[in-house]
């Protein structure tokens, strides 16, 4: 076993990152768990004797180096506020500037579909042209171009992984965490509309396994990659299925574009979404073939068992709150 973390998860306080170092931690590897708050990582990871914690400020280029100290590998799950995605570019940028003085050999970043825009054809493969139409698919366009212009500069190898929406138990960033949560507790859940086209969606346990894979694969790197989900669904039938496992009637509030307008008046994450909201009406399906073709097949978990674990753990969520569902 390793001495010392090769491995740093950069962002590693949100669903992905507790994803990718499950699978670390299952492969006997030792791993660094990097983010802005020590409480959170410890709350987290403190249980795991293969978890290195460190702390750092993103915007300060001597923090991010400190925290890149020693690693052969860094995998970047940085988020920003919704209303603040200038800032992607931004901290990738200091961020690649910090691993190349350190002598960093590899990069992954955890992408998703935006730098795409409008999707041309179906499924999306690697090479469907990156045009986006939005400010925040612009933000990520230029995030992504950052870490791809860096492969092979100053010994950094450089692989970009992009995914769909996601869900899982916990994943709180989730469209469909609304459904689970009303689910647990017998209410109304709070979705965003139209629930009834088709759309793709990651199991975000299914996740980390592939990183992992990935990290140890020298043929990934210099390229970018889709992981999709186990197929496509609607959100009305992963709704369905969620509230009669819990035993009670679907009942659901779906808000629309201009329902969103409206209460974007009063919740600036609402406001924000509007910009996104074609993916819902007209989803990015990704293909994931060039994937499964480089390290052979992939865990993918059912939507009936993705959402049967979700909703489980939205249920341990309500009995822990001591909330009584309705």
């Amino acid at each position: 076993m390793e001495n010392a973390a090769q491995i740093g998860l950069f962002g590693a306080a949100g669903a992905a990152g507790r994803s990718i170092a499950h699978a670390l931690s299952a492969a006997g590897r030792r791993y660094r768990v990097i983010g802005r708050g020590r409480q959170a990582l410890v709350e987290s990871f403190g249980d795991d004797s293969l978890a290195e914690i460190a702390t750092w400020n993103p915007d300060d280029p001597a923090s991010i180096a400190s925290a890149a100290a020693g690693l052969q590998t860094a995998i970047y799950l940085v988020g920003v506020p919704y209303h603040q995605f200038e800032l992607h570019p931004v901290l990738m940028q200091k961020t690649l500037d910090a691993l190349r003085a350190d002598g960093v050999q590899r990069l992954i970043l955890i992408g998703t579909v935006y730098p795409y825009g409008r999707a041309r054809s179906m499924p999306v493969t690697e090479s469907h042209p990156r045009e986006p139409h939005t400010f925040k698919g612009k933000m990520r366009l230029a995030q992504e171009n950052l870490v791809i212009d860096a492969h092979g500069r100053d010994g950094l190898e450089t692989l970009v992984l992009r995914l769909p929406d996601f869900y899982g138990p916990g994943v709180e960033r989730s469209l469909l965490h609304g459904v689970f949560e009303g689910a647990a507790k017998g209410t109304r859940a709070q979705m965003i509309g139209p629930i009834d086209v088709s759309h793709e969606f990651v199991f975000m346990p299914d996740v980390g396994p592939v990183v992992e894979r990935l990290s140890r694969t020298p043929e990934a790197f210099g390229r970018v990659l889709h992981l999709a989900g186990a197929g496509t669904t609607t959100q009305r039938d992963i709704a369905a299925r969620a509230y009669a496992l819990a035993q009670c009637e679907p009942k659901l509030m779906v808000a629309n574009r201009t329902m969103l307008r409206v209460m974007g008046l009063f919740n600036p994450l609402l406001r924000e979404m509007v910009e996104m909201h074609y993916l819902l009406t007209d989803p990015v399906v990704l293909d994931d073939s060039a994937l499964t073709k480089l390290i052979g097949p992939v865990m993918k978990t059912s939507y009936e068992a993705g959402i049967a674990q979700s909703l489980a753990a939205a249920q341990r969520a309500v009995r822990q709150a001591g909330a009584q569902p309705a």
